[in-house]
């Protein structure tokens, strides 16, 4: 095996078995032992004790089992299926109504939970049945829910944003920052697309019947928007207040969301012992996943880079000849097909590393292209095959509500992703605006 291509045959070799599925966790890290070895000999058992060390020590993760922890939480809290009762009801009235309420919610749960499986398997128990049931297209209340639940991957406090800014070396306030416009504008395009589509199809998603909605005056809907509403913004105000402020770090800012979400589980009555021990099993099984993952790709960059696999990617960049722009959008293209097959964990934690110095060597702003990094991964839960948001909502759907309906669903919805990105490369001000008012 020729020593200069051992980092292609240890990328070739690794992907091969992500294909043909074996885990992530153990493959990155087997893969990285398997070439670490055969490049530098038991040596490389002397080097990687410190990357390990780096990686668990790392105050700012600190904040993802947090952040886990008060998505959790808040699952159990009832908040999700009291604000989606309530939207409902408000928008009830228009063609496409309880799909736009979908999207209000998601927004809201995306700000104060972040946890994209809770967020869509919630809104599939609660609200596909509903608008299936009043007539929906199938297709379209699918979309609707998974595209909706993956704004917590995008929307600050997201976990997916604090290792993009641990990758890339940036604020971890900044990115949240950053992202928040273009979260916003996301969410506003979802909601443009239900009502342009429902003005001039209006059979696919009918307005709750009028005798309906007066069942309901109007006085006592405005005091049950106000009490719905208050809880998650209150929690959203007091875990990003306190890290645009300066008032909390990113980690005490997600260990106040974690309070948070517990006192308003309290407040709901849905607080038992037995809950509390779920949220932790769950918290503790995901954050494991996170760090055996991340411990494995820290061994596989030492392997990686230890061989020559960042000069290999820079030599080969540099002989093309290619202007900046059109590497920036062969990074960006790469990313996204990579997410038709593997997570964003997986991506960040794999290719990240080897992308982005590349980036930031011709001179990109790391703030900017980490945002725009973020929209991009939120994609990877909506490409089918192995859109992460599909098997969510695929899990809990109505037997009448066939993968095949999920499928087409999102295809809008991934379109309207690609519009957001692409407006955020065209707009660098979406994503530095913030920051730069905020902490100049």
């Amino acid at each position: 095996m020729t020593y200069d291509l051992l980092p292609l045959w240890m990328f070739v070799v690794f992907t091969a078995l992500i294909m043909i599925g074996y885990p992530i966790a153990f493959t990155i890290a087997g893969t990285a032992f398997a070439f670490g070895l055969y490049a530098f000999g038991l040596d490389f058992f002397n080097l990687l004790p410190l990357r390990v060390w780096g990686v668990m020590t790392n105050f700012t993760l600190t904040a993802v089992p947090l952040f886990v922890f008060m998505g959790v939480t808040l699952e159990r809290s009832g908040l999700a299926e009291d604000l989606l009762e309530t939207m409902g009801l408000v928008f009830g009235r228009i063609a496409g109504g309880i799909a736009i309420s979908v999207v209000i919610v998601g927004t809201l749960l995306a700000a104060s939970t972040g946890i994209v499986g809770a967020t869509v398997t919630t809104m599939g128990l609660i609200a596909l049945p509903t608008m299936v049931r009043r007539g929906y297209q199938k297709e379209l209340a699918s979309g609707v829910i998974c595209a909706s639940g993956t704004l917590g991957q995008i929307i600050p406090p997201s976990i997916v944003l604090v290792i993009v800014a641990d990758i890339l070396q940036v604020s971890v306030g900044d990115i949240f920052l950053g992202a928040f416009i273009p979260g916003l504008i996301l969410s506003t395009l979802y909601i443009g697309y239900v009502i342009v589509l429902c003005a001039f199809r209006p059979e696919l998603a009918p307005p709750i019947p009028a005798e309906e909605r007066a069942a309901v005056p109007g006085a006592m809907l405005a005091a049950r928007v106000v009490r719905v509403l208050i809880p998650p913004l209150g929690l959203m105000v007091a875990v990003l207040g306190s890290i645009f402020f300066g008032i909390a770090s990113p980690t005490e800012a997600a260990a106040v969301g974690a309070s948070g979400a517990l006192i308003l589980t309290i407040v709901n009555r849905r607080f038992t012992f037995g809950m509390l021990h779920q949220v932790m099993q769950t918290t503790t099984k995901l954050t494991s996943m996170v760090f055996v993952i991340l411990v494995g790709a820290s061994a596989f960059g030492l392997a990686f880079r230890g061989m020559g696999g960042d000069a290999l990617i820079r030599t080969f960049i540099a002989d093309m000849q290619m202007p900046p722009l059109v590497v920036f959008g062969s990074v960006m293209t790469l990313v996204f097909v990579l997410g038709f097959f593997l997570d964003f964990i997986e991506i960040s934690f794999i290719h990240l590393p080897i992308l982005a110095p590349i980036l930031t060597e011709m001179g990109f702003d790391p703030l900017w292209y980490g945002v725009v990094l973020g929209v991009n991964l939120q994609t990877s839960f909506l490409t089918p095959p192995f859109g992460y948001a599909l098997f969510y909502l695929r899990g809990v759907a109505p037997p009448d509500v066939t993968t095949g309906h999920i499928y087409r669903g999102v295809m809008p919805f991934v379109v309207l992703q690609l519009a957001g990105m692409l407006a955020v490369i065209l707009f660098p001000q979406l994503a530095l605006w913030l920051p730069r008012l905020v902490f100049k």
